[in-house]
C-alpha cells in the first residue's frame, strides 16, 4: 500500500495545489477547471452510473440539509453515501455510508488503488493547473461507495456549483438551499451571478427544488433549468413546516401528510432544509426500488428519519450547567438565526465567545450578539492558517463599541474559562465561531464523529 500514514495522504492530496508558487486567483469560471478530475473519474474505473444522485447547493444550509437527505434515503431502506465539507476534526468525516464515516484503512487503501489514475493526470497539467483536492475526495467516495454497494449519494457541493469537481457525476437532482451574497471574489458581485454558478448543477432533462429566494435568485435557477430541459420547483411560504414548539434534544413541527413530525436538531432554519430533503427524497426515491410512495410506511419512514438526524457541530448543544451551545455563526444572517433558535432555550446570563475571522463583517457581526448577550468573549484560532481573525487590539475595541463587558482571549480554552466565570451554572455560553474552532469545540468536548 502506497501511503502508511493520514499526513502522508493528505501532502499528497494537496500536492499539485501546493507546488504552485503562484496559485491563481480570481473568479472560478477562469481559475478552476473540473477537467482534470472529469479526466480522472473516466480512467478510475468507477461504476458512476450505477445508482442515483442528488447534489446539494446554496449559501447556507446545504450541509444540515445533505445529513437530513442522507437519514431519510436511509430510513427508507437504501444503502447512502454522503460526501460534505469541510471536516472538523477528522479528514474521514467527509465521506460516509450510511453515516458512518470511511475508516482510515480504506481511506488510505483506496487512494493507494487510485495513486496511478492521479499520478498520470498530473503528468498533463500546465504549469497553471493543479488537480483538485476535492476532486480526488469525490473519486475516493465514489470507489468507496462502490465497494459498500450504495444505491443512493448525496453530494454537497464545496462552494459554488457550476465548476465545481462534484458537478462531474451524472445527478438526475439538484437541490438549492438559500443563496445569498457570499464569496464575491470567487463568483461574483451581484446575487444573479452568485445564483449562476450555482444552477450549474442542474443537469438535462433533471429536476431541481429550491427553498424560498429572492426574485432574482428564482429568475436565474428558471432559466438555467429551462435551458437544460429540466423540471423546477420552488417551495412557496405554504410548503414551509409550521414550528409547534421545542423539545430537549430538537423541536417539533407540523407538515401536511406528514402530520406532527420531531427534528432532532436545534435551529429553526432547519425547518426548511427539512421541508427540501422530503421534497428531494420523495423525487429520488420515485426512481429506487422500495417502500410506495403513497403508503403509511413511507410516512413513517420520513418521520422516523427526521426524528434521527444527527450532525454535530451545527447548533449543537454541549453541556447543561452551564448551557453551551455552539455554531458556526459568523455572518450577520447566520448569527440572526443562532439567536432565534435559542432565545427561548437561553438563560441569564448569556456570555457570547467569538470567534469572527476578518473576512466576515465582524463589526457588524459583534454588533447582532451584543444585543442577545449580557457579556462578549472574543477569541481566535491557528489552526488554519488560512483563516485569520482580528488582533485583540483591533477585536476589543471593535466589540466595545457595542457592549460595555467585552474581554479576549487568544486561544478557546482561555476563552471558555472567562464565559464559565462569567455564565456560572446557570446561564449560557454561545459558542459563534469559525469552522476551526467549531472543530476544537468537538475535540474538547470529545464529540464522537464516527457515525452520524
Amino acid at each position: 500500500m502506497r501511503f502508511e500514514t493520514e499526513q502522508d495522504a493528505i501532502t499528497y492530496i494537496f500536492a499539485t495545489r501546493d507546488r504552485m508558487k503562484n496559485p491563481p486567483r480570481g473568479l472560478d469560471e477562469t481559475v478552476r477547471d473540473p477537467s482534470p478530475t472529469r479526466r480522472m473519474l473516466m480512467h478510475a474505473g468507477l461504476n458512476l452510473e450505477g445508482r442515483e444522485y442528488v447534489i446539494i447547493t446554496g449559501s447556507k444550509g446545504k450541509g444540515s440539509t445533505s445529513a437530513i437527505t442522507a437519514k431519510l434515503l436511509e430510513h427508507l431502506g437504501h444503502t447512502v453515501g454522503l460526501l460534505t465539507s469541510p471536516h472538523l476534526i477528522h479528514w474521514y468525516e467527509r465521506i460516509r455510508v450510511n453515516g458512518r464515516m470511511i475508516d482510515k484503512s480504506d481511506f488510505l487503501r483506496i487512494l493507494s488503488d487510485l495513486a496511478p489514475v492521479i499520478d498520470h493526470e498530473a503528468t498533463l497539467l500546465s504549469e497553471n493547473q493543479y488537480i483538485s483536492p476535492q476532486g480526488i475526495f469525490l473519486l475516493i467516495a465514489l470507489r468507496y461507495f462502490d465497494e459498500k454497494g450504495v444505491n443512493a449519494a448525496v453530494l454537497e457541493v464545496g462552494r459554488g456549483g457550476r465548476f465545481d469537481d462534484v458537478s462531474m457525476v451524472p445527478n438526475k437532482l439538484s437541490l438549492f438551499t438559500p443563496i445569498i451574497m457570499e464569496h464575491a471574489q470567487y463568483l461574483g458581485d451581484s446575487l444573479e451571478r452568485i445564483a449562476w454558478h450555482k444552477s450549474g448543477i442542474i443537469k438535462t432533462g433533471g429536476y431541481a427544488y429550491s427553498v424560498p429566494q429572492a426574485a432574482d435568485v428564482l429568475k436565474v435557477l428558471q432559466s438555467e433549468a429551462d435551458s437544460q430541459d429540466a423540471e423546477f420547483y420552488w417551495l412557496s411560504s405554504l410548503d414551509m413546516p409550521t414550528f409547534l414548539g421545542q423539545t430537549p434534544t430538537g423541536q417539533r413541527f407540523k407538515l401536511g401528510r406528514y402530520g406532527e413530525c420531531e427534528l432532532s436538531l436545534l435551529g429553526r432554519y432547519q425547518l426548511a432544509n427539512a421541508a427540501l430533503a422530503i421534497q428531494g427524497v420523495g423525487n429520488m426515491h420515485a426512481r429506487l426500488k422500495g417502500i410506495p410512495h403513497a403508503s403509511p410506511e413511507y410516512v413513517q419512514a420520513i418521520r422516523s428519519g427526521l426524528a434521527d438526524v444527527r450532525w454535530p457541530g451545527r447548533l449543537h448543544k454541549l453541556q447543561d450547567s452551564p448551557q453551551v451551545i455552539v455554531d458556526g455563526a459568523v455572518n450577520v444572517l447566520s448569527a440572526r438565526s443562532f439567536i432565534e433558535s435559542v432565545k427561548d432555550r437561553q438563560t441569564h446570563p448569556v456570555v457570547t465567545v467569538l470567534g469572527v475571522p476578518t473576512d466576515r463583517d465582524y463589526p457588524a457581526v459583534y454588533e447582532t450578539y451584543a444585543q442577545n448577550s449580557d457579556a462578549l468573549v472574543i477569541t481566535s484560532s491557528t489552526i488554519n492558517p488560512r483563516i485569520t481573525f482580528p488582533d485583540e487590539e483591533t477585536a476589543l475595541t471593535t466589540a466595545r463599541a457595542y457592549h460595555d463587558d467585552v474581554q479576549y482571549a487568544a486561544t478557546l480554552p482561555a476563552a471558555l474559562e472567562l464565559a464559565y466565570a462569567k455564565a456560572g451554572t446557570e446561564g449560557t455560553i454561545l459558542l459563534a465561531v469559525a469552522q476551526p474552532l467549531v472543530g476544537e469545540s468537538m475535540m474538547i468536548w470529545n464529540v464522537d464523529m464516527t457515525q452520524i
